[in-house]
């Protein structure tokens, strides 16, 4: 039986986070529903920025990756779909989860199914999602689903049956897995993974010939 594949992307700065918890909820809703639509197995690979945030600064300012920062751009590449979550701050994504994304090549996640969410101390900031995450997906040509969670707070005790936090995840979860269900898993998009200028060096006596 052949299997799909969830990437999940959580910029939380804390240990827990809040915003790692909604990230595991939205993974868990789409992986269900879409072991309910395909009946595949799904695997979920999770990329916790914090940890490969010093990785992702020695990348900025050298150009190479290191290897927790590579395997992490691999797995992000090769999944069928993408669970994407930040932090909001300042009316906008946290800087480490810009970052992260500024590392991919253009065109990397062209098509990619991807599933939005964000955390914020209130509800005022939610539209940050709208007018600061799904603008920079659109960027790199993603295909956005149409529900994207933000998680206030307050979210997190609510009981509400009527647009509560746990209806809007199951909603979401369940448009990531149509979008992935319905892609080929065999069919080919662009991939590109951050090269390591070492890995392929030119010879030297190559170099001094001048080929």
């Amino acid at each position: 039986m052949s299997g799909r594949t969830l990437a999940v992307v959580s910029a939380g700065l804390g240990q827990p986070s809040s915003t790692r918890l909604l990230a595991d909820r939205l993974a868990a809703a789409t992986a269900a529903s879409l072991r309910e639509q395909t009946g595949e197995a799904v695997t979920v690979t999770v990329v916790e920025l914090r940890d490969i945030a010093r990785e992702l600064t020695d990348n900025l300012l050298t150009g190479f990756p290191p290897a927790g920062l590579r395997a992490a751009v691999e797995g992000v590449l090769a999944a069928d779909g993408l669970v994407a979550v930040t932090p909001i701050f300042n009316a906008s994504y946290s800087g480490l989860f810009k970052t992260f994304f500024d590392v991919l090549d253009e065109g990397s996640l062209q098509a990619t199914p991807v599933l939005l969410g964000a955390t914020g101390g209130t509800a005022r900031h939610s539209l940050a999602l709208e007018f600061a995450v799904r603008p920079m997906f659109a960027y790199l040509r993603s295909d956005v689903v149409p529900t994207a969670v933000f998680a206030a707070s307050e979210d997190w005790g609510s009981t509400s049956a009527e647009g509560g936090l746990a209806r809007r995840v199951d909603r979401a979860g369940s448009e990531l897995a149509t979008a992935v269900a319905s892609r080929d898993p065999a069919s080919s998009r662009p991939r590109s993974v951050v090269a390591d200028g070492f890995d392929d060096p030119v010879p030297f006596e190559q170099l001094l010939t001048g080929r």
